[in-house]
């Protein structure tokens, strides 16, 4: 199942090249207390929610998929975690090109930690990327997105993939400069995720996923997800070590070589097999 959110923060389904309208389904989720339980509401109760979308479908007004404005596909994540240098290839293209990628990072995943992107730099795939520090450099890079569908800590490999609600495309943007990555990559609209939420069953396996992305029609970044160092099993088990992961939370899995300047007026058009693609539009804040 593909799940979004689209125009005025309406609950969608997509199928068959529309996005059918199943807001009602939301009125069989619990209702929310003060203080809320730590988690996106409708990634939590998923399973309970996906019978009502079901009963819904059928008759529920729809609208194509073209015509629709997109909105992060997980609403209120917890966390947006980063899993930095986690392909071998972008590795190196980081070590060529110390004067943009500075020196202020060295070793491997594990050497380096995961970082935190702030839940205000969260855009869905219909809005742009503003950039408001044009002076510097602002680089895409195109990440398979695993969303936790379930409360965990210290959970195993073994059993870390069965506690992803879905997969989405993720975009993390990041403004090049001497600073920590999560200060750099957490401006307002600098984690793009989208176009929808595909439900974990209609993946067979996370890590054979062909990755695309073009800037204005030329390719930028291609690999595929086998290719990555620390596996998404690993990366669940890891950062729920420190950390309890919620409904919701995001991690955005870490990006290849290829990664590249945008300027306004660029359009980047992102793919990940059996999940989608987006197009995203960059302009200059205030536009």
């Amino acid at each position: 199942m593909k799940i979004c959110w689209f125009n005025e923060h309406r609950l969608g389904v997509v199928a068959d090249g529309r996005v059918v309208d199943v807001t009602d389904a939301l009125k069989a989720l619990p209702a929310p207390s003060y203080p809320r339980t730590t988690g996106d509401l409708v990634v939590a109760n998923l399973p309970q929610l996906r019978a009502e979308i079901e009963r819904l479908q059928p008759t529920a007004a729809s609208h194509p998929v073209d015509s629709v404005r997109f909105l992060s596909p997980v609403a209120q994540p917890g966390k947006i975690i980063g899993v930095p240098v986690n392909y071998q290839a972008h590795v190196e293209e980081a070590n060529r090109d110390v004067a943009i990628f500075t020196n202020r990072y060295t070793g491997g995943v594990k050497e380096q930690g995961l970082f935190l992107k702030a839940n205000s730099s969260l855009i869905g795939c219909s809005d742009a990327v503003k950039i408001t520090m044009p002076e510097r450099l602002t680089h895409h890079e195109i990440e398979l997105a695993a969303i936790i569908g379930k409360k965990v800590s210290n959970v195993s490999k073994e059993e870390a993939l069965s506690c992803i609600a879905g997969y989405a495309i993720a975009l993390d943007m990041t403004v090049r400069g001497p600073e920590d990555r999560s200060l750099r990559k957490s401006l307002d609209t600098y984690s793009v995720l989208g176009p929808w939420l595909v439900t974990a069953d209609e993946i067979a396996d996370p890590q054979k996923l062909d990755l695309h992305l073009t800037v204005n029609g030329e390719t930028r970044q291609i690999t595929n997800s086998s290719q990555m160092i620390m596996y998404i099993a690993e990366q669940i088990e890891w950062a729920s070590s420190f950390y309890t992961l919620y409904p919701g939370d995001v991690i955005m899995t870490g990006t290849c070589e290829g990664v590249g300047p945008v300027v306004p007026g660029d359009v980047m058009h992102a793919t990940i097999e059996s999940v989608g693609d987006m197009r995203v539009r960059v302009e200059a804040a205030g536009a």
